[in-house]
């Protein structure tokens, strides 16, 4: 941007001081300077062409000629330095443009990197983060899951536990219920033989009856 404003005071150097404030404002409209510029120099050309007809009409035509064709040269050359000046400025102005759209293009860029970047940064947090979660919550699958099977092997232990303490209380138990068996059995074996005794006792023949007292007799009364 330097250069660009360095050369374009050495552009202005050319122009009128008009054109000159307009330029350096901005404002200056190109394309009606090279209007300006050509209606000019078709207007140098009818001149001299007027002052050529009007030289041969003298005494000196060839001084009068010269002076008209440097007068020419003089405007002529005047012109070419304005154009040349409108043709910088108007390179300059594009080169300009140019460098706004790559800085705007840059910017852009900055911007939309910046946005990524952000974006960017937002997605691994919040991959983190649920990273974070699916391991907290497989930590606790897996607590629940060793809880839940520590619960099993424990019901498990107690019901081995408990049909090894039945299978000892059925095993110290069973002297017992021999016992109390035999008993039953021998009772059962007495009952019957006291029914078989008290049925064959039913089934003997009665003896004889046996005679009736004597008479009492009374005693003699005493006197």
């Amino acid at each position: 941007m330097k250069k660009f404003a360095l050369a374009l005071l050495m552009t202005l150097a050319s122009l009128p001081l008009w054109a000159q404030s307009n330029a350096a404002s901005g404002t200056l409209d190109l394309e009606a300077e090279k209007r300006r510029l050509s209606s000019e120099r078709e207007a140098i050309e009818k001149r001299f062409l007027l002052e050529r007809a009007a030289c041969y009409k003298k005494f000196a035509v060839e001084d009068c000629l010269s002076e008209s064709r440097v007068r020419r040269r003089t405007e002529t050359d005047n012109i070419k330095r304005q154009e040349t000046a409108l043709n910088d400025i108007q390179r300059q102005r594009s080169g300009a443009a140019e460098l706004q759209k790559l800085d705007q293009k840059a910017a852009t860029q900055r911007e939309q990197d910046t946005r990524e970047k952000q974006d960017q940064s937002i997605q691994n947090q919040k991959d983190r983060e649920q990273r974070a979660a699916d391991h907290a919550s497989s930590r606790a699958s897996t607590a629940a899951g060793a809880a839940e099977r520590e619960r099993d092997f424990q019901s498990k232990q107690k019901a081995h536990a408990d049909e090894q303490a039945k299978t000892a209380q059925r095993q110290a138990e069973a002297p017992e219920a021999v016992k109390r068996f035999e008993d039953k059995q021998k009772r059962a074996a007495e009952h019957k033989a006291n029914l078989e005794r008290q049925n064959a006792s039913r089934d003997k023949p009665r003896g004889a009856p046996l005679p009736p007292p004597p008479p009492v007799t009374p005693a003699p009364a005493t006197p």
